[in-house]
């Protein structure tokens, strides 16, 4: 009877746990037709809610925004609604770090979670999964003697929290890993292991 129960909650908790996801997403997502006059809603249309409508209408603002900012008119928006927003005090800094940060980690030309590394923590002797975030900056970088990198180091079962370091580039292990991998690793807290990667032997030298 256990090993029938285990089985099932083997089965069934992942699948749970990820129904529950895309559940808490397409509801989230599904805000955006807040935006369209409540006598165009599925709801008032047919009488009932249609799962999913929400988050297509919200790809669709996101892709007809990208669309709109890529040509000289819509950049010249864009620029004017920033400016304005960095008159408002608090909203300023809110806007501008979220903006930082968000450049970061989307821009094609970014390096944030590029790379998974191997670094020593929280001593010499104990070793944790890290992503690569770029280099020291500002006052930071003139107090670091040598050659530093900036890492990310995410906390198991929950990789959204973490502890970000700067450390020499020395004790930084580089891994033949895709961050995808070192995810599923740090969030399945060691049992699920990525695939062991077979070095290709050199060719031998000819005579």
């Amino acid at each position: 009877m256990r090993k029938y129960f285990i089985t099932g909650l083997l089965i069934l908790v992942p699948l749970a746990i990820t129904v529950w996801v895309l559940n808490l997403v397409i509801g989230t997502l599904d805000q955006s037709l807040l935006l369209v006059p409540e006598r165009f809603r599925p709801n008032s249309l047919f009488g009932f809610d249609i799962p999913g409508l929400g988050t297509i209408l919200t790809i669709l603002i996101v892709f007809l925004t990208g669309l709109l900012t890529n040509n000289l008119v819509g950049n010249y928006v864009v620029k004017l609604w920033e400016k304005l927003l960095h008159r408002i005090p608090i909203v300023n800094s809110l806007y501008s770090s979220v903006k930082q940060v968000s450049d970061t980690l989307f821009s094609s030309s970014g390096n944030a979670f590029r790379k998974a590394v191997l670094v020593p923590y929280p001593h010499q002797n104990s070793w944790t999964i890290a992503f690569l975030t770029g280099v020291p900056g500002g006052d930071a970088a003139n107090h670091l003697v040598g050659d530093y990198v900036s890492v990310y180091v995410p906390t198991t079962p929950n990789p959204t929290s973490g502890f970000f370091l700067m450390m020499k580039r020395s004790d930084v292990v580089e891994l033949d890993m895709s961050v995808d991998a070192a995810l599923k690793y740090i969030v399945s807290m060691g049992v699920v292991a990525p695939a062991e990667v077979v070095a290709v032997p050199a060719p031998a030298a000819k005579e």
